[in-house]
C-alpha cells in the first residue's frame, strides 16, 4: 500500500468527489441504494482504472483497499445525505467539475511519472479526467457530457497541458496539483455560466 503521498490524497479526493458526483446522479435517477453506490464506485474509478492500464501498473483501484472503500463510503452517504431534489442537478456539475480538475491533474502526473512523454501524458489524463463522468452518465441514461457541445474534454486538456508543463519547470508538486486543478475547475464552471460551447456540425442543406 502506497503511502499518503500528495498525489494520493489527490487521487483519493478525486475519489471521494466522482463517487459523490455519481451517487447524486444515482439519486436523481431514484436508483435503489445497491443502484446508487455501484454508479458512484464506477464514476470513482472508472478513469483511474483505464489510467493505470495505459500506464501499464496495477490498478490502485483493485490493489489498495483506501481507493474502493472511499468510494463506497462515499456514494453511501450521499444517498443518505443528498441534497433537495431541487438542487440535485447543480450539485452535479460542481462535483463533476471538481472530479474532473483534479483527475486530469493526477492522471497526467502519473503518466509522467511513468515515462510517457508530455504529450501522451496529456491524453491519459484527459481520458482519466472524462472517464468517471461518462460511466456515470452512461449507467444513468443520459448523453455523456463529454459528447455534448459544452466545454469538458478541453478543459480537462487545459489543466493537463499546465500541470505537465509546470512539473517541467520542475514546480513544487502541491503548487501545481492546485493550480492545475483550480484551472480546470474554474474554466468548467465559467463555460457552464456563460453557455460556452464547442461547435457543431451545419445540418442546413441550403
Amino acid at each position: 500500500m502506497s503511502a499518503l503521498s500528495p498525489l494520493v490524497v489527490v487521487d483519493l479526493i478525486g475519489i471521494a468527489v466522482f463517487a459523490a458526483s455519481g451517487a447524486v446522479a444515482g439519486v436523481a435517477k431514484r436508483l435503489d441504494l445497491f443502484g446508487v453506490i455501484f454508479v458512484g464506485f464506477t464514476a470513482a474509478l472508472g478513469g483511474g482504472i483505464l489510467r493505470d492500464v495505459f500506464v501499464n501498473v496495477q490498478p490502485f483501484a483493485f490493489v489498495d483497499w483506501r481507493y474502493a472503500t472511499v468510494a463506497v463510503v462515499t456514494a453511501a452517504a450521499t444517498f443518505w445525505l443528498h441534497p433537495a431534489v431541487s438542487r440535485l442537478r447543480w450539485t452535479v456539475l460542481l462535483l463533476d467539475a471538481a472530479g474532473l480538475g483534479l483527475f486530469v491533474v493526477t492522471g497526467t502526473l502519473k503518466a509522467l511519472d511513468g515515462g510517457i512523454p508530455p504529450v501522451g501524458a496529456c491524453i491519459i489524463g484527459m481520458i482519466t479526467g472524462i472517464g468517471g463522468g461518462l460511466v456515470r452518465d452512461l449507467l444513468t441514461g443520459e448523453i455523456p457530457t463529454v459528447l455534448r457541445r459544452e466545454i469538458y474534454a478541453v478543459a480537462g486538456l487545459a489543466g493537463c497541458a499546465s500541470v505537465a508543463t509546470l512539473d517541467t519547470l520542475h514546480t513544487q508538486r502541491p503548487i501545481s496539483i492546485a493550480l492545475a486543478a483550480t484551472l480546470t475547475f474554474v474554466l468548467r464552471m465559467v463555460a457552464i455560466r456563460r453557455n460556452w460551447s464547442a461547435p457543431t456540425a451545419n445540418r442546413d442543406q441550403s
